[in-house]
């Protein structure tokens, strides 16, 4: 897979917003990442000194009234956004051609108020 977005980078723009969703009284779950050298299937992993070709990163954040956003980053310059807003708000939402981690973070913010609304505000 080409690498278009440094997702080393892309972690720091999460662990950036992580703290301003947890101040909005959202929940942020532990950022897991993929090695695309491990055997198949390959493990979600938590601890990043034991990837040694990353190929994706991932992140899933909760909110009130079991609102979700699951956001998953490849280094190919796309990623997996998937939501739940309410029970009657729910899919997945358009993210491809993201050029660099601060492409990635920018969408992330829309992402975010999309998910949870002003509460996913926090920057």
């Amino acid at each position: 897979m080409e690498r278009v977005v440094d997702l080393d980078e892309v972690a720091v723009v999460l662990a950036d917003r992580a703290r301003d969703w947890t101040s909005a009284g959202l929940d942020v779950g532990r950022v897991t990442w993929r090695d695309a050298r491990a055997p198949w299937p390959q493990p979600l992993e938590t601890d990043r000194d034991v990837i040694r070709d990353p190929d994706s990163v991932g992140v899933v954040i909760s909110g009130p009234a079991e609102a979700v956003l699951s956001v998953v980053m490849f280094r190919g310059g796309w990623a997996d956004v998937d939501f739940i807003a309410d029970l009657d708000d729910a899919g997945c939402l358009p993210a491809s051609d993201i050029t660099s981690a601060s492409d990635f973070g920018n969408r992330l913010d829309q992402w975010v108020i999309r998910a949870f609304g002003s509460c996913g505000d926090g920057r």
